[in-house]
């Protein structure tokens, strides 16, 4: 049940992605909070939690066979752009890029016969689906809306309104 030393790696690389992204999060949450936009500053931070919990299930999952991962080096997020849209399709890019990284951890998986993680990586893989697919939801109604400042505070209220997502709890 033990890990091999590239499951280790990969996994590894994974919690120190998964704690990369809540401090992309972060910094778009920042970005919005400074154009006055509480709302969507609030979904940013809220993905920013739920990307430390992400990290946390590999790290659960690590320890619990034997390996103890190392966070790697995370350098400070580079966001660029001013308006909602340019941060939306930031977190985009980098959910796209989480979602390569799931689907190598489980090639690895494959060429190392770990069954044992497949569970995660499965709760993962449709994890990513619906992320991408919810910024996805949102940057098409910000590019519907445009510039029409109704249209981008009613976008803003209505994520503002997300509640905490239990199921980032479970497995």
């Amino acid at each position: 049940m033990h890990l091999s030393p590239a499951m280790q790696n990969v996994l590894g690389e994974q919690v120190t992605l998964e704690l990369e992204a809540s401090m992309v999060y972060l910094q778009l949450s920042i970005q919005l909070d400074d154009l006055d936009l509480p709302g969507m500053t609030r979904w940013m931070r809220a993905q920013s939690e739920e990307e430390q919990v992400h990290a946390a299930k590999f790290i659960e999952h690590c320890l619990d066979r034997g390996f103890a991962p190392q966070i790697g080096d995370i350098a400070a997020p580079k966001v660029s752009g001013s308006r909602p849209i340019d941060f939306f399709k930031a977190a985009l890019a980098h959910e796209e890029k989480v979602s390569e990284s799931i689907r190598g951890l489980y090639r690895t998986a494959q060429a190392e016969s770990d069954l044992d993680v497949l569970p995660l990586l499965h709760w993962f893989i449709d994890e990513q689906v619906e992320e991408e697919s919810s910024i996805s939801e949102i940057i098409g109604r910000l590019e519907m809306v445009g510039e029409s400042g109704a249209g981008l505070l009613r976008i803003d209220a209505e994520l503002g309104s997300r509640q905490p997502d239990i199921s980032a709890d479970s497995e």
